[in-house]
Formats: structure tokens, sequence, C-alpha cells
């Protein structure tokens, strides 16, 4: 499913943690690690030349831990911005996935995306992993972040648009590959129903739990065996990341852009709401390019 992914790195302490903590895609099908790092460079191209021995002997104790979890790991020192040249190299290289912290160099502010991952995301080409932090001492910037089997208990967010249908076909090979626990969910929209549509909320409620009842057939299918339903009422990303942090998740999976999807490139502000503010590793599936 992901045998090739590209890992950013922006040699941080907090890009230590989530290097090595990525053993578990190894059960996810990766193989091969494209460990990236970018110098931020606009126009002189000369100091690149300059720069980048000064950064490879750090991106190379990186590399050490990756292949120490048993993966091919090649470096690739780009001069560009980080955002522009991630999205660049795996598209170049053909990388399945791409694995990024939800932390930048500072470590500033608690659950929060970093901009670096922000750009990335918005413009993403190929399925996102981004690997949560939770600070432990702001005061000396530490951090961790959990390392179990990604596999583990699956959540799983749709809102029945294609993007979403998109998702759980990569819900599906979790389970394929040995996930055994996933829960589905579905947020009847309250901005969407309040005031004007709350007469057809129980209409809505048969429908969708109809859908989800559907995947959850396929999911046992494959072997799942455990799939849960959820059909709350509410906002969309509060009751996401509420969620999230209730239960015991190991991976939200969830579609970048929803039904108000035009063909725009940038993630949709669910996804964006959910990568910032839950504390679970998320997996952000793109629209199909």
């Amino acid at each position: 499913m992901f045998s090739k992914v590209l890992v950013a790195s922006d040699l941080s302490p907090a890009s230590d943690h989530v290097i090595g903590c990525l053993r578990g895609l190894r059960l996810l099908g990766t193989e091969r690690m494209i460990l990236t790092h970018a110098l931020g460079i606009r126009h002189l191209e000369v100091m690149q030349y300059q720069l980048a021995p000064l950064v490879e002997p750090r991106l190379r104790q990186q590399k050490q831990a990756l292949e120490g979890q048993g993966y091919q790991v090649e470096l690739v020192i780009a001069p560009g911005i980080p955002s522009w040249e991630i999205n660049r190299v795996a598209r170049d290289k053909q990388a399945s996935m791409i694995v990024i912290g939800s932390h930048g160099a500072t470590l500033a502010r608690a659950v929060l995306l970093g901009s670096v991952a922000v750009e990335v995301a918005h413009r993403a080409e190929v399925p996102l992993f981004v690997a949560q932090l939770r600070i432990t001492d702001e005061a000396e910037q530490r951090c961790e972040m959990a390392c179990d089997d990604f596999r583990g208990h699956v959540l799983f967010s749709t809102d029945f648009s294609d993007i979403a249908e998109c998702a759980f076909n990569y819900v599906e090979e979790i389970v394929r590959s040995g996930g055994r626990r996933v829960t589905l969910l579905h947020v009847q929209d309250k901005s969407r129903i309040y005031g004007h549509l709350e007469e057809k909320l129980e209409e809505f409620n048969r429908i969708d739990r109809e859908r989800l009842q559907r995947m959850e057939k396929r999911l046992r299918e494959l072997g799942a065996a455990s799939v849960s339903i959820e059909l709350p009422y509410g906002l969309p990303k509060q009751e996401i990341v509420q969620r999230a942090e209730q239960g015991d998740y190991s991976l939200v999976v969830m579609g970048t852009q929803g039904r108000g999807y035009f063909g725009e490139r940038f993630m949709g502000s669910v996804a964006y709401h959910v990568a910032r503010r839950t504390v679970v590793p998320t997996l952000l599936i793109p629209p199909l390019r």
C-alpha cells in the first residue's frame, strides 16, 4: 500500500521523535524511505553547495535510525522552500505517501500543525501521514509520539463524498494488512441541518446508517474483527476531534476535501482542523489526480 514513503525532516528533535516511531509503517507495506530535508533557498543556487555539507551529517544520523528499523533509505537534500520541495520530491521519486511531523523546529504551542506541514498538506498529491507529537515539557521543548501499531484501532470519518470513498479504499487496505478494529464515523452536520432540515434528521440518519452498514459489511468480509458505527449530530470539526481524543484510536483516516470540493487543490477546512487539533496520527487522502 505504501511501499515507498517520503519522510520530511527539519533536523529538529521533533523530527527525531517522528523518525523513531515509524516502525509501524512496515506493517502497512513500507520498505523504502526517502529522507528529505529542504534548505529553504529561493534563488541563490550556489548556496546549496555550501549548506548541504553542513546538514548532511545530521541527516545521516536520522538515516541510520530508519535503517535500524529495517528500511532501505535514500537521502535527498533539496535546495528550495520546504513546502514546495517536499511535494516535488514526492512526485519525482513516485512516493506513495508523505510523512511529516505536526511541529516544526520550535515546537511552539501544543498539538498544532506546523506551518510547513500546513503548506504541504494543502498541496499534497499523495496521501499525507501527519505524525502527531505530544509536548511533555514546553519549557525544555520535549515531546513524544505514540509508537503503537497504526492499524490497532482506525477511526474513519466520512461525509460520503467521492474523496471520502477514495479514503475508504485505504481503510480496506489497512484491514487487508491486518487491521482488526475500525470505527466508521459520519457527523450529521448541524450547520447544514439546523433551522430548516431538522424534520428530515431521522430520514438522514436512516439513509446514512445504511451507507455505513454497507461499509461495515465490506470490512468484515475483509477480515475486520470489530467494526462500530457512530452517527452523531453536531459540527464535524468538533465531533471528529472529540471522538479521536476520547477513544483508543491509533490512526484517523479521512479525505482532504468534502462535498464542497470543486476541484481546488487546497485542503478542506474540516481536514485542516482535525489535522491541527487531534492528538492521534492522521492519514489524509487527497483527491485522485
